[in-house]
């Protein structure tokens, strides 16, 4: 039976004339931190301090001594950060440059020194463009030159530190004979049979040659077994009556072990589990009158995807531990979202991560990693992409929560809109990995699944790659030129990506930038700031709706949170009002590598912000929203439910000071999975640019509102705010406290920042707006005692006064 070493401990790392204390797996930047050799870069303006660390070569050594009576001996890394040469004793091992694959060095009968020497990335980048010529890029640093997590260069909300390292785990493999060097399943469903077909590669030592091998196969009490003379296998399992794997929100998600043994005469030689599920996923592309699909269909279910864009959650990312992806990723679960997209800037994640969306249900897009650049087709790059491709669609397909192979992120719109072809003059660029390669590893090793060349992509160049009518859209115009209002100016096939920026919560700046006295143009907040003109789009996007605060941090902070949230939350709610048209939306983005001000829903330190609470409201299955279309003020209740939804919505024209001008219902009927907009009666729709009138709709005993105010807040007639405020304990909880507000006047978007009571303290909502006379209740926990000063300082609403 194989024995494994994992190599965890006695690294070191040789810095100048010393050995340092080496964490594997980790990176030169957290050894060089634990040692105190650097500052955090994570604090204050100490990014631009360390940058010399990505542009120095580094070495990592250990001891290695191993005594096996078995016939190989092999070590495994499962990833080298990026450019390393390797020696054993000092007898050359090999080489790697790619981050994203495994390598694997017979080391049989070797010991001594184990020295992993990394170059600077930057030099190999170098070396590479020396060779390939010159591409077009969006960041002025080199990721298209070498396969490495391309935000280690830094990106429009991430860092530049461009690490090196063991990022994941290293071992020692000892066997005999032979071992599983590959296993494939190919998980399908007929009717109400699971079906399994395992494609299994073994290696054979030189003795193993020729032996006479078995393996066997178990899944759920089904069998099956085969005799091998060469190194391929092919098992087929049928597995009557199987439970679906489902969406979070369409069904559970029983998963199943499955089991390979790998034997000769002699006993067991090798072992290899992993957890499947049972579940079709298609792609539907078709054309119709709108233009064309692109609408996910699992189990033969036509889903509206509400999903996020992931980026890596460290700037160091063997930081990221399996209970963070799980905390992250039930915090997604948790604000009602189905699908995550893993962006083709980052890395692809852990198993750890995979692991946990397949038991929360949670759908996962996988991009292929190429973001915003043009790639060079030639050698040496090439043959990494293709073993990186192969290595990690192995690595993955197992994963029931993967629906989807994507082949780029804005690299064929790239081409086509930012003056890449000119520069290019028919160099390579990319188009041959998203049009040839790519679905060619795809199709032959994971047919089970769809692919998609890009983000955004219109299905061929018969159309803009970016064009809303066809396929997948970003939309970005909005965020850089326009109000939000105008993500109701059209109904994209599939939103891929859209978004806000917002700052992180006071808390998380505080600890990133202590001492600073902040405001929106200080030093740190402007460091932690890196998007073109970001702090230019924040307050164009705040003066549309408030008068700018001047000189009003506090205030600040809050308006350009609140405007994030009001914003995404525009968007999606126009586009699942017009589901089926529309088939998701993909926010960017969940999450932070650092505290930063960014497009995030949860921020560097794992806060949450406002638009976090608004994305479990509008991805909630049942969504009630007002939306003023050409002909007038349309009611939509949105039933993404499996049940039918029949309720009654009470509408109430109200003037600011809360007098009902006029009221009425409607009955809505919704039909499982659909979407029905009504027109709101002409009596009951307030005037087009009445600056005193407003629509309130409730839906029954649904607990559902939808506002419309027909003009911007700052030309609102608000009345000076006014309201209660109780503190009542949670009996036997004495880091809880309910904080009851009763309004005396219409308080909008009401918003208590939990952090201001405490960096432990979290609510368990986002904004709020009350009629006068109604009261609501947040339960802050982790905030520890509290008094009604220290609760009023923390609530922020809408103000004109």
């Amino acid at each position: 039976m194989k024995d494994v070493t994992q190599l965890t401990d006695g690294w070191s790392l040789r810095h100048e004339d010393a050995l340092l204390p080496a964490r594997v797996p980790g990176c030169v930047h957290t050894d060089l931190l634990a040692a105190q050799v650097i500052e955090d870069p994570f604090i204050g303006l100490a990014e631009t301090e360390v940058a010399w660390v990505g542009r120095r070569a580094w070495t990592y050594v250990r001891p290695l001594a191993h005594d096996s009576a078995h016939e190989r001996t092999d070590l495994v890394f499962d990833g080298l950060d990026t450019a390393a040469s390797l020696t054993l004793g000092g007898r050359p091992l090999g080489t790697t440059r790619n981050m994203h694959r495994r390598y694997r060095f017979d080391v049989t009968g070797l010991d001594g020194e184990l020295e992993v020497r990394f170059a600077s990335a930057y030099d190999e980048a170098a070396a590479v463009r020396a060779v390939t010529g010159e591409r077009p890029n969006v960041y002025p640093e080199p990721s298209q030159y070498i396969r490495k997590m391309a935000c280690s260069f830094g990106w429009d909300w991430g860092p530049t530190l461009v690490t090196a390292g063991i990022w994941r785990p290293v071992r020692l493999e000892h066997w005999s004979t032979a071992r599983i060097a590959r296993v494939r399943p190919l998980v399908t469903v007929d009717g109400t049979t699971g079906r399994v077909e395992v494609r299994l590669d073994v290696e054979r030592t030189r003795q193993g040659q020729g032996r006479t091998l078995t393996v066997e196969a178990r899944v759920a009490g089904a069998r099956a077994e085969a005799v091998l003379t060469g190194d391929e296998a092919v098992l087929r399992l049928d597995v009557p009556g199987v439970r679906l794997w489902w969406p979070r929100g369409y069904g559970e998600q029983p998963l199943y072990d499955l089991g390979i043994t790998l034997s000769d005469d002699t006993g067991v030689l090798d072992t290899w589990q992993r957890r499947i599920g049972f579940r079709t996923v298609e792609l539907d592309r078709a054309a119709d009158e709108h233009g064309t699909g692109f609408t996910l269909v699992v189990n033969g279910v036509r889903i509206f995807a509400r999903g996020v864009n992931w980026i890596p959650d460290d700037a160091f990312p063997s930081r990221v531990t399996p209970e963070r992806y799980r905390t992250r990723l039930t915090q997604a679960a948790e604000a009602n979202i189905d699908l995550v997209r893993v962006w083709g800037g980052g890395i692809y994640e852990d198993d750890a991560f995979y692991d946990a969306c397949d038991e929360l249900g949670l759908m996962v897009w996988q991009d292929f990693l190429f973001a915003c650049s043009a790639y060079p087709e030639e050698q040496p790059l090439r043959g990494e992409v293709e073993a990186e491709a192969r290595d990690n669609v192995v690595r993955l397909m197992p994963h029931p929560s993967l629906v989807l192979w994507n082949g780029n992120n804005e690299n064929l719109w790239g081409f086509r809109d930012w003056d890449w072809e000119p520069a290019l003059a028919g160099d390579s660029w990319g188009e041959g990995y998203y049009l040839g390669l790519l679905p060619r590893v795809v199709a032959e090793l994971d047919p089970t699944r769809p692919y998609t060349a890009g983000s955004p992509w219109s299905g061929s160049w018969d159309h803009h790659p970016n064009d809303p009518a066809h396929g997948t859209h970003h939309s970005w115009e909005v965020w850089n030129r326009q109000d939000y209002a105008e993500y109701r100016a059209s109904v994209p096939r599939f939103v891929a990506e859209f978004g806000w920026q917002a700052p992180p919560a006071l808390a998380t700046l505080r600890r990133a930038l202590p001492g600073e006295d902040l405001a929106p143009d200080s030093p740190g907040m402007l460091h932690h700031q890196k998007a073109e003109d970001g702090n230019g789009k924040l307050n164009r996007g705040v003066a549309r709706h408030f008068p700018l605060p001047e000189g009003d941090f506090d205030r600040w902070h809050y308006l350009t949170q609140l405007v994030q949230a009001r914003a995404v939350a525009a968007g999606i709610e126009h586009w699942r009002s017009h589901w089926p048209v529309c088939a998701g939306t993909i926010v960017w983005q969940l999450n932070d590598c650092w505290p930063v001000t960014s497009w995030s829903a949860i921020d560097g330190d794992g806060r949450p912000k406002p638009l976090y609470h608004e994305l479990k409201r509008v991805y909630a299955d049942r969504l009630l929203t007002l939306q003023p279309t050409d002909e007038g003020l349309v009611l939509a209740a949105v039933n993404q439910s499996a049940a039918p939804w029949h309720t009654t919505v009470t509408l109430r024209r109200l003037e600011a000071d809360g007098t009902t001008l006029h009221e009425g219902t409607l009955d809505v009927a919704a039909a499982p999975r659909s979407v029905v907009r009504l027109a709101v009666p002409e009596v009951l729709a307030p005037a087009e640019r009445s600056a005193k009138e407003f629509l309130v709709a409730d839906a029954g005993t649904d607990g559902l509102r939808a506002l419309h105010f027909p003009v911007s807040d700052r030309d609102f007639a608000h009345p000076a705010p006014r309201y209660d405020i109780a503190l009542e304990p949670v009996t036997g909880q004495r880091d809880r406290v309910d904080v009851v507000v009763s309004a005396r006047t219409l308080v909008r978007d009401l918003l208590l920042q939990a952090d201001r009571l405490g960096p432990a303290a979290a609510c368990d909502s986002g904004p709020r707006t009350l009629l006068p006379g109604e009261q609501t209740r947040f339960r802050v926990t982790g905030c520890g005692p509290v008094d009604l000063q220290d609760v009023r300082a923390a609530l922020f609403c809408v103000d004109m006064v």
